[in-house]
């Protein structure tokens, strides 16, 4: 009765009858919590790894519309695809350090071979959902997103110091402290209905902030077109794998790995708020959904852009904030945002933001990753032995990547990639893991 009160506020629910005048209002709410996020991590990503500007505007015009399939899909049920619920999806934070690496390393041709290649994996673990959820234990996935999110931090504080010649030295850091400060209040503080908006809200206080530093790029604003597509850009596939390829690889397994296993909790929790009584959740859904991201994976790897991920949080905060959970909906979000691609104007407004601004958006979502693998390790129960493993594991991991000492010892590509942080940290947690099953007294008396 509880969660049937807790979910009162649902007005359409999934398979309901939806005006279309009231699915197009949450399809235009679901793109302003859902565009920035998208926009500023592709932008994030490129400029981090010093790609030019054609580059830029063909990765954000492809993730854009990539994300916005991905999101009609989910609310649709075609055979095996789709997961029949509204999800907000986009660009996934948690590939930035990996993707900075391969466009640095073989440029966007190698991350576009490198997502193909974990877009086939993505799949092939949706087909194992049931085992995997055995082998890979929250132990596992909470110490690989807290790794992830303590690799992405440098890059965050990189961003900070990226200013225009002859402007202050105080200039990144207080327009980026205007940021955090802005998004950490609202969030503490604001109310249910400003709550949603808060890092959207934080952008623009960041934005306004600049202007008097002249850090805000405004050139770019004024010259982009209203109407358009990118003239080039299109990165192609690198078909030679060079030995940093290889060595790469097994990092972007590991977050496609940790990418599943956290959207089966994603899915969980927007099935539970999109119904008015809560049913049992059904996994067969939470497969078709699955399929359909990996799908949207290998969609990003051959267009070059960061593959998407679902913005459950987003979703819900939609849900609740519209009493609205009918597909029609979730349509409607897909659709806006397929449109939205082709309005360069528009995306310019995001690409405008200065890289500080940037670089606290991403100072937040670090902090929220964080917690979120805490949160992962502490629904598992944190008894001595699994502080054990996460502690050795994150902190080799994270010592690792700092000083790689195995990068002179072993020959190549052996050296970079069994002295990754990432690489060495999850296989580190892996072993722990795996050794504690094995001399369970449970296991024993078996």
């Amino acid at each position: 009765m509880t969660a049937a009160r807790a979910n009162a506020n649902i007005r359409y629910e999934l398979d309901e009858r939806c005006p279309l005048p009231v699915a197009i209002g949450v399809g235009v709410q679901g793109i302003m919590i859902g565009l920035a996020p998208t926009v500023l991590i592709v932008a994030i990503t490129a400029l981090a790894a010093g790609q030019d500007e054609r580059y830029l505007s063909w990765a954000v015009f492809a993730a854009l519309i990539i994300s916005g399939v991905n999101t009609a899909l989910q609310a649709a049920k075609i055979g095996r695809l789709g997961g029949g619920h509204i999800l907000i999806m986009g660009a996934t934070p948690n590939f930035i350090a990996v993707s900075i690496l391969a466009i640095e390393e073989g440029g966007p041709a190698m991350l576009a071979s490198l997502i193909v290649l974990s877009s086939l994996f993505y799949l092939a673990l949706a087909a194992w959902l049931p085992l995997l959820r055995r082998i890979i234990t929250p132990v596992v996935s909470g110490t690989v997103l807290m790794l992830i999110a303590a690799l992405i931090l440098p890059i965050a504080f990189d961003r900070l110091q990226e200013v225009p010649e002859g402007a202050s030295i105080a200039a990144g850091p207080c327009v980026a402290a205007v940021m955090v400060v802005a998004s950490t209040m609202l969030m503490l503080r604001g109310s249910r209905t400003w709550r949603p908006w808060s890092l959207l809200l934080g952008i623009a206080a960041g934005c306004v902030a600049a202007v008097p530093f002249g850090l805000y790029d405004f050139e770019r604003l004024s010259t982009a077109s209203w109407v358009g597509i990118p003239n080039s850009g299109f990165p192609g596939l690198d078909l030679t794998p060079s030995a940093g390829f290889w060595a790469l690889l097994p990092m972007f397994l590991i977050v496609t790995l940790v990418q599943v296993i956290k959207g089966i909790g994603d899915n969980v929790v927007v099935q539970q708020v999109s119904r008015r009584r809560p049913r049992t959740t059904d996994f067969r859904l939470i497969q078709g959904s699955t399929y359909a991201n990996g799908v949207s994976v290998l969609l990003s790897g051959l267009a070059g852009t960061p593959p998407t991920t679902y913005y459950s949080s987003s979703t819900v905060s939609l849900i609740n904030l519209t009493g609205v959970s009918a597909r029609s909906a979730g349509y409607a979000v897909g659709g806006l945002l397929v449109v939205l691609a082709f309005f360069p104007k528009i995306t310019s407004v995001l690409l405008s933001i200065p890289s500080p601004v940037m670089a606290g958006f991403l100072l937040v979502a670090i902090g929220m990753l964080f917690v979120e693998g805490i949160q992962t390790l502490a629904r598992a129960g944190l008894d001595p032995q699994k502080a054990i493993v996460v502690g050795l594991a994150f902190s080799i991991g994270l010592g690792m990547q700092h000083q790689n000492i195995l990068v002179d010892l072993l020959p190549s590509p052996w050296g970079a990639l069994l002295g990754n942080g990432m690489t060495i940290g999850t296989a580190t947690a892996l072993v722990l893991t795996a050794f504690l099953e094995l001399t369970s007294p449970r296991r024993r008396r078996l």
